[in-house]
């Protein structure tokens, strides 16, 4: 029962991110967007470095920074791969959306992972349950933005409230998935692990530097603010609780 409850955590701080799209307004004023733009930017970056590239290289033996190397450049090409597929397919409108979408959800499934594996050694008497505790409250601490980031844009867009949300649902589940597999698979995901987290990053970076510093861009530079706000929030949290 514990570990249901712990793996679930992380999953509840995503959905709850989700549900500031109930609280927002469609029509943001120009400044207030581009300050969440550039908080969407500073998180991500952010959560690339301190929940993803770090810990991918603190699991690594050998040539520490190799599997996070190899992961970063899969990540960006799928990514870019994903471009140019939507574009062969004139897919335009959403797909800045879809791909800040994707990326979350990849960076979900990893983190996802690593609560798995802690609860995994847990049951082999391993980590303490207060340990793994802290880091299920940590990711999920570190999710709530993230569920925003998905869901808001897609409200912005002319979805409706309720599907804005249930997309942010979604990204939220692949993260319990991703723990409820390693828990049931540890040897074999364990090993993965530092490419997926560092491929996660790759995505994530391939998305802020191609999707929304572009369109966080202006003469005010508000969206710098925003982006300093968000890493420093994201790299605060990761430090304290990680």
């Amino acid at each position: 029962m514990e570990t249901i409850i712990g793996i679930s955590i992380p999953f509840i701080g995503t959905v709850l991110g989700s549900t500031m799209v109930y609280f927002l307004k469609k029509n943001l004023s120009k400044k207030l967007e581009r300050i969440i733009l550039g908080l969407a930017a500073g998180v991500m970056v952010a959560a690339s470095i301190w929940s993803l590239l770090i810990p991918s290289m603190n699991m690594s033996k050998g040539i520490v920074w190799l599997p996070a190397t190899i992961g970063m450049i899969i990540g960006v090409c799928i990514f870019y791969v994903i471009d140019i597929i939507l574009k062969k397919k004139n897919i335009v409108a959403s797909e800045k959306i879809d791909n800040i979408m994707l990326a979350v959800t990849l960076h979900n499934i990893p983190e996802g992972m690593a609560v798995g594996i802690a609860f995994a050694s847990y049951l082999a008497g391993g980590l303490s349950l207060a340990a793994c505790y802290a880091l299920a409250i940590g990711i999920a601490i570190q999710n709530f933005p993230e569920g925003t980031i998905v869901s808001l844009p897609l409200y912005k867009k002319g979805y409706s409230k309720n599907k804005a949300f249930l997309y942010g649902f979604v990204s939220a589940l692949f993260e319990l998935l991703g723990a409820i597999i390693t828990i049931i698979f540890t040897n074999v995901v364990s090993i993965m692990l530092p490419y997926l987290l560092a491929l996660a990053a790759g995505a994530m970076f391939y998305v802020t530097i191609v999707e929304l510093i572009p369109e966080s861009d202006s003469e005010s530079k508000t969206n710098v603010i925003g982006f300093l706000i968000g890493f420093l929030i994201m790299m605060i949290l990761d430090v304290t609780l990680g």
